[in-house]
């Protein structure tokens, strides 16, 4: 017997369930907004464009040149737009806990943190892959009082 998952209803708070990225249609609708929110995160935090291929799973040059061309026209896998919504987490972390200017300095400082071991956030990201990226919004999260 499948065991249904219970959604408790709580004033001001709407609890929709997160899309399906398994949903082809849900890929498509979702794919261009992502696409331009990672390329205007990747040109706040100044990321060369082979350090966001590596955020991406490490696409080819080739795809990555498309994405940034026709965004509008692409749709990304489940594992892509994970790692989008992953990077968009940590940017909207960063902006809580930071002034701007060190909100977008932030990923590519090193850093002292036992979890980084002094190496900045996105060269673990990279390093770690979709854990490490899950890791440092963990940490940002619980940082910003996990809201």
């Amino acid at each position: 017997m499948a065991a249904a998952l219970v959604l408790p209803n709580v004033v001001g708070y709407a609890l929709d369930a997160s899309p399906d990225l398994s949903h082809a249609p849900t890929r498509v609708r979702l794919s261009p907004a992502a696409i331009k929110g990672f390329l205007r995160i990747m040109e706040k935090w100044a990321i060369k464009d082979p350090d966001a291929r590596q955020l991406l799973g490490g696409i080819s040059s080739g795809s990555y040149y498309g994405l940034k061309k026709e965004p509008k026209h692409r749709t990304l896998d489940q594992d892509t737009l994970t790692r989008i919504s992953l990077l968009v987490g940590i940017f909207k972390a960063l902006n809580i806990l930071y002034s701007p200017a060190l909100a977008d300095a932030w990923i590519t400082l090193p850093n002292r943190n036992p979890m980084f071991r002094g190496v900045s956030p996105l060269a673990y990201m990279i390093q770690r892959g979709q854990p490490g990226m899950l890791h440092v919004r963990q940490l940002l999260d619980a940082r910003r009082g996990g809201q």
